[in-house]
């Protein structure tokens, strides 16, 4: 049973989150569109097959900021759209959720697109070509206005991205402290420079990974990987998603943090026969602190998933990050945040098309009648 949001606020004074609760989205991500084929299977190298259906919609980066903006959260889109038809559906879907832009379009570019093939068990495999949303120009980051209060969203097409992914890891990985940076290293996580990734995973205060992204990432199982990646980072908690499993929620303890640990006094010792010039007796040893070895072993929360019969995973993982960002905005204690991202995830599969995150009433609504 999960409780609908209601919503249970910060009530656990062990818990605090590294950069406070996020009053807006600013997503430094790629909106581009995706070219949507339903295919009996994937066809074998050089041969073809016929698609059951296809749709042309607006998707990657666009999937995580519907989500966000549906549950009520302000969202700004900082990412680069082009001058063409696909830059045009880009901007219209956009407006259509309420999503502020804060560049002007690309003169000499149009957005890029991805062909996905969604086979009949809902899993998808992407090929994608990067166009304007890359936003390539050398320091053109810098300009994007950030602060106290707002949380950025980064994910690995951006780092990975020939020429601009350098530009974009150098920004996030210098944001302030007081800014919340989500970090999502995507499919592509193997092709991200390291010299890109690393600094960017040691300065994000939240990462956030699939299954297999995970083991790309530590070289161990995804139930293995979540203390590893807290190990990578150097303040983040970390979420690894495990598709109808629901996730794992692995959260750092707060710096400093020690255990207060009594030790007993000696009990009495019997009253014996006085001797000559006795040794003091020693005083009872002092309640000592300790705190955690850095690199002590964490276990991770489990946090299942309701139920559901997915017909199409497209977008999934963006709907999860979406809704608990905006679940941390509203107060969420992490855990609860990413039980309502768990089902705001699990109902977006059950709907065909990437961009398929519930609004808040709906998803409310969908929580109360479980």
């Amino acid at each position: 049973m999960i409780s609908p949001n209601g919503p249970s606020r910060l009530s656990d004074p062990a818990i605090a989150l590294p950069a406070g609760r996020p009053g807006r989205l600013v997503f430094a991500g790629e909106a581009i569109v995706d070219v949507l084929m339903r295919v009996p299977g994937l066809p074998p190298r050089g041969g073809d097959l016929l698609a059951t259906s296809a749709e042309v919609v607006v998707g990657g980066g666009f999937n995580v900021m519907a989500a966000a903006a549906r549950q009520g959260l302000p969202v700004l889109y900082a990412g680069g759209h082009g001058t063409g038809p696909w830059g045009d559906l880009v901007r219209a879907a956009l407006a259509a959720e309420g999503i502020g832009l804060l560049r002007p379009p690309d003169p000499s570019r149009d957005t890029g697109f991805d062909v996905a093939l969604v086979e009949p068990d809902a899993e998808r495999t992407f090929v994608t070509s990067l166009g304007a949303e890359s936003a390539a120009e050398p320091g053109s980051w810098d300009t994007v206005p950030v602060g106290s209060g707002d949380a950025v969203y980064v994910s690995g097409y951006g780092l990975v991205a020939p020429g601009s992914g350098a530009d974009l890891g150098r920004w996030a990985a210098a944001l302030p402290p007081a800014v919340l940076l989500f970090v999502d290293p995507g499919p592509l996580v193997a092709q991200i420079p390291p010299e890109v990734l690393d600094p960017v995973l040691t300065r994000c205060d939240w990462l956030s990974a699939n299954a297999r992204e995970a083991a790309l990432l530590t070289g161990v199982t995804a139930h293995e990987a979540a203390p590893r990646l807290l190990a990578r980072t150097a303040r983040a908690n970390v979420l690894v998603r495990l598709g109808p499993d629901g996730c794992l929620l692995a959260i750092r303890p707060p710096a400093g943090q020690a255990t207060r640990v009594p030790v007993p006094n000696p009990a009495p010792a019997p009253n014996p026969a006085p001797a000559p010039n006795p040794a003091p007796a020693p005083n009872p040893a002092p309640a000592r602190d300790t705190a955690p070895a850095p690199d002590a072993p964490t276990s991770p929360l489990h946090i299942p998933a309701p139920t559901v019969h997915a017909v199409d995973t497209t977008g999934a993982g963006d709907a999860h990050a979406g809704v608990f960002l905006a679940a941390l905005a509203d107060g969420l204690a992490p855990a609860d945040a990413a039980r309502r991202a768990n089902a705001a995830a699990a109902l977006a599969v059950t709907r065909r098309g990437p961009a398929t995150s519930p609004d808040r009433a709906e998803l409310n609504a969908w929580l109360a009648r479980r």
